[in-house]
């Protein structure tokens, strides 16, 4: 999976609901709820995002409640992937979950600025800043992970392999 976008970055401890604020939870369409990503940051937030842009966040993203709306509404936004410091437990396997893919970086993420362009190599874990040079590189896409976000998250996933289960009996 390769993803190339510029970046929208955002900082540390930013929890579920400044992702997607609980007033905006009556529904789980991803374009409803993409139209309000980042509302608990700043309302407008997402009107400067286009299709393919790069979610960039400092420690600790997705802290908060266990939400699958957060990943519904970064993927419904436009953004396919997030880069980050770190990521909160039940914030990174519900994103796997949802399709949404996560890269960790560590410190690394300093080396990455606000509307920089970025290429994302999901498979091999090299990102590369196409505006300032920097490398950065992290584990790679466990298989198992990207088996999950090849079908569109678990759900799919799911489906899929008992599709083969019974089209073996």
């Amino acid at each position: 999976m390769i993803y190339k976008g510029k970046v929208h970055k955002v900082g540390e401890h930013i929890d579920t609901d400044a992702i997607i604020p609980a007033r905006f939870l009556v529904t789980s369409d991803p374009v409803k709820l993409g139209e309000n990503c980042m509302a608990g940051i700043e309302p407008d937030w997402v009107r400067r995002v286009n299709k393919g842009d790069i979610l960039v966040a400092g420690r600790n993203f997705g802290c908060g409640s266990s939400r699958e709306h957060a990943p519904i509404a970064i993927l419904g936004a436009g953004m396919p992937v997030v880069i980050g410091h770190s990521f909160a437990r039940i914030f990174y396997r519900n994103s796997f979950n949802m399709g949404l893919p996560l890269m960790e970086v560590g410190d690394a993420v300093d080396k990455i600025n606000d509307g920089d362009e970025l290429e994302i190599n999901a498979e091999t874990g090299v990102i590369r800043d196409l505006t300032n040079g920097a490398e950065i590189t992290c584990p790679p896409l466990p298989a198992s992970m990207a088996a999950i976000l090849a079908s569109g998250g678990l759900v799919g996933y799911v489906g899929e392999r008992l599709k083969q289960k019974n089209r073996g009996k």
